[in-house]
């Protein structure tokens, strides 16, 4: 036996066998997952008709959910609470046609988007979770942090409506940006006395929450990157590098308002990763100076003839007002009913 195990070939069969296993129990639990939500899909049918019926619907009236709920949960058990059986059926109306509904999505996520009343807005975060392939824990925390409403808010009613169909398409650098970034997952209360450098290494503790608010493609490289000019040192706060766009990421923090010198700084710090760093088949990197406050006049002068890879943006350590994004959305789609 001691042999067999230090046999090149038992090894490589050891690997084989283990690889399908693998592989199998994947494809089985896919399996469950579509037979469970066609199941769900069809149960909601059942009742839509039903309820379609006439005078079969007037023997029930309101009862029905109810009376399904008691039985069925007398009969099979778990999975027919009157909350579930509900989302069944609203799953039912609101993918009418079954062949829509993505395979790749588990009942816990249906049940999370259904939550969203808006159809551009549950739209949205159907086709990113696909695209981002997020967990149901993933997803609530960015339905919290309103994405859609962050994302939406500096389009027009086309991009809304691109944004609602396809989701965040990254294609080109200002495709990464948001406003502001929500870093609500560090837990500052405000006031806080933070420095940069604290605010920085509570990033890196978070730094997984931080890719997921960050994007798709993110991959973390380091921080307080070193760079040599003229015999002195400067430090880049943080490195990434970003797989779709191919180029690296350059973020520097301040813990108050953004001035032009931090513009300036950015841009010294591009021009070296663009000459020193990049390698064959990298793009030139972006930067983004993430700050508490800006000033968007000053912000605009600053960066008068530098760069279009370089990036002002604001953080904020809480949710942000979800009425007043909203609000703002909806200003922009009557605007653009109306021109």
């Amino acid at each position: 036996m001691e042999i067999a195990n230090k046999h090149t070939d038992y090894q490589s069969l050891l690997k084989q066998i283990g690889n399908r296993y693998e592989q199998g129990r994947a494809n089985i639990a896919a399996y469950v997952n579509t037979e469970i939500v066609n199941t769900y899909w069809q149960i909601g049918q059942y009742i839509v008709e039903f309820e379609q019926g006439g005078s079969t619907k007037a023997a029930y009236g309101k009862g029905l959910l109810e009376n399904l709920s008691k039985d069925l949960s007398l009969a099979y058990g778990k999975g027919f609470s009157l909350s579930n059986i509900k989302r069944m059926r609203q799953f039912y109306t609101v993918f009418p046609k079954g062949a829509t509904v993505p395979h790749q999505l588990g009942w816990s996520i249906i049940v999370e988007l259904l939550k969203i009343d808006d159809p551009l807005e549950r739209s949205f975060y159907e086709k990113q979770t696909i695209i981002e392939n997020w967990s149901v824990r993933e997803l609530v925390r960015q339905k919290s942090s309103s994405l859609f409403l962050r994302l939406a808010a500096s389009k027009d009613k086309a991009g809304i409506l691109q944004l609602a169909q396809q989701g965040q398409i990254i294609e080109k650098p200002d495709d990464l940006i948001r406003e502001p970034y929500v870093l609500e997952f560090l837990k500052i209360p405000e006031p806080y006395h933070l420095s940069e450098t604290d605010l920085e290494t509570r990033l890196i503790d978070h730094l997984q929450a931080f890719l997921l608010e960050l994007g798709k493609g993110f991959a973390f490289i380091g921080r307080q990157y070193r760079i040599t000019l003229g015999n002195r040192n400067h430090y880049v706060d943080l490195v990434f590098y970003h797989r779709i766009l191919k180029c690296f990421v350059l973020i520097d923090l301040k813990k108050e308002e953004a001035g032009y010198e931090a513009v300036g700084q950015m841009n010294m710090y591009l021009g070296y990763f663009e000459k020193e760093e990049n390698t064959a088949g990298d793009n030139p990197p972006i930067g983004i100076v993430l700050a508490k406050e800006k000033d968007d006049l000053l912000v605009q002068y600053a960066m008068h003839n530098i760069s279009s890879q370089l990036f002002v943006s604001k953080y904020q350590l809480y949710l942000p007002n979800r009425d007043e994004l909203q609000a703002l959305i909806e200003k922009q789609l009557h605007n653009d009913n109306q021109a």
